[in-house]
């Protein structure tokens, strides 16, 4: 069961611990937080008409790979993706800090040390983002105990 400590603000190895435990939690989270603000930037991809990036299905499929793993994607949907993460900051950024942390619990000769260093930067980083979502998100990840 995840605990929150709420009034905490710096990432500390309990932090780091609930983090890689409750991983799936995390990036459950993370695609809630962040759903809206996606969606509404795939809305603004689509009303500026940027070629390949008209149809809906395409659309949603970018959204869906926004929030999982990409290993399998098909090409006509990488070419989407990659095509509207280099039309868009605000999902380029959403898609980096996804991979970011993910790749928190994916290094397997990481030093608790380090893994802690890197969750504070991502924290940090998500934080001077101009993503409110992502910001909140951030600031809840640090209250996980």
């Amino acid at each position: 069961m995840i605990r929150f400590n709420l009034p905490k603000t710096p990432c500390d190895e309990g932090t780091l611990q609930a983090v890689i435990t409750h991983r799936f939690d995390v990036l459950a989270k993370f695609a809630k937080y962040l759903k809206q603000p996606t969606i509404t930037e795939i809305r603004s991809l689509r009303a500026r008409a940027i070629p390949g990036l008209q149809d809906a299905q395409i659309l949603e499929a970018v959204r869906h790979w926004l929030q999982n793993d990409v290993g399998k994607i098909a090409e006509k949907e990488r070419v989407a993706l990659d095509q509207a993460l280099h039309s868009s900051q605000v999902l380029s950024t959403i898609y980096s800090m996804r991979q970011d942390l993910a790749a928190l619990w994916s290094s397997s000769t990481t030093s608790k040390e380090q893994l802690l260093k890197q969750l504070e930067n991502w924290c940090r980083r998500a934080e001077e983002s101009d993503i409110s979502a992502l910001q909140n998100f951030s600031r809840k990840l640090r209250c996980y105990d």
